[in-house]
């Protein structure tokens, strides 16, 4: 009789979120021919519906799992499934917990900072995009013979002073965060493929929290923002200009994967010729940029 509950249930959870996702996609649809409350002669190209579910605890457990409830596991033995097919760049993988009070620790070079985020509905810039709050993914690079992933620039360190919180793009000042630490291969710190490698495996491991992500009911959300790609004719333009690296080497940029603030998928910039390439306000904004470095 239980499991007969717990079927039904599910079911009509299902059912709910299924309802939902319409929902959202007949409210974009309607509003393609333009919001008459923004005045006549404003367009609406695409609305980004992003509902951030915050994470209130991260531990060690069986499995990388998280959950709506807001619980968050890591399992530290998961970390050598990363480096497989790698072994040329990656010599070991390995993860860290970091509270908020724990701070005040060593740390190899900073390569990324990557928030855990899935697309649940359209394509990067459009759609229903969900992110989890309250914690981060730092990227961290060192060789076997402990030279630090780049040339110049390095960040290694202490973590409460080599990097600024609360800004834009950096975990907040009670946001947990969960170290992937990558040993690389002597000298692959300082070449293309070596530092690709170790962001390819780092995004493996973000994939698995994206892909339960993706499936957490919109009705749970902690959070709900909605952004618009507007045009206005007859009004003035405002072009961004932004530079990325595109030297070669550990500098690259990756634009256009499948998922935001994602590795596969991605097109690099220095493949692209260096060429200039036109990102919308709301692409940039859902994580259609993916520094190489």
């Amino acid at each position: 009789m239980m499991q007969k509950l717990r079927d039904l249930y599910e079911m009509y959870r299902s059912v709910f979120h299924i309802k939902e996702l319409w929902y959202d996609k007949e409210r974009m649809s309607k509003m393609a021919g333009g919001d008459k409350t923004m005045g006549e002669e404003t367009k609406e190209l695409r609305r980004l519906v992003i509902k951030a579910y915050h994470v209130r605890e991260v531990q060690w457990g069986s499995e990388n799992e998280v959950t709506e409830n807001g619980i968050l596991t890591v399992d530290k033995e998961s970390s050598g499934r990363y480096k497989r097919g790698k072994e040329e760049y990656i010599s070991d993988i390995s993860f860290r917990i970091i509270c908020p009070e724990e701070r005040d620790q060593y740390t190899n070079t900073i390569m990324d900072i990557i928030p855990i985020s899935a697309k649940v509905l359209g394509d990067i810039g459009d759609g229903i995009t969900h992110t989890l709050t309250g914690v981060y993914v730092i990227l961290t690079g060192v060789d076997t013979v402990g030279k630090q992933t780049h040339e110049f620039g390095s960040s290694e360190g202490n973590l409460l002073e080599q990097m600024k919180y609360g800004k834009a793009g950096t975990p907040g000042e009670n946001d947990a965060m969960i170290t992937f630490d990558v040993t690389l291969q002597e000298g692959m710190g300082q070449i293309r493929a070596g530092v690709t490698a170790a962001h390819r495996a780092c995004d493996e491991f973000v994939q698995e929290f994206r892909e339960q992500l993706r499936k957490f009911h919109g009705d749970k959300c902690t959070e709900r923002h909605e952004f618009y790609d507007v045009v206005r004719p007859g009004k003035k333009k405002v072009l961004i200009i932004k530079q990325v690296a595109g030297q070669g080497a550990m500098y690259d940029m990756h634009l256009f994967a499948k998922e935001p603030s994602g590795v596969e998928g991605s097109r690099s910039i220095i493949d692209m010729g260096n060429m200039p390439v036109l990102v919308t306000p709301n692409e940039y904004r859902d994580g259609i940029l993916r520094s190489m470095q």
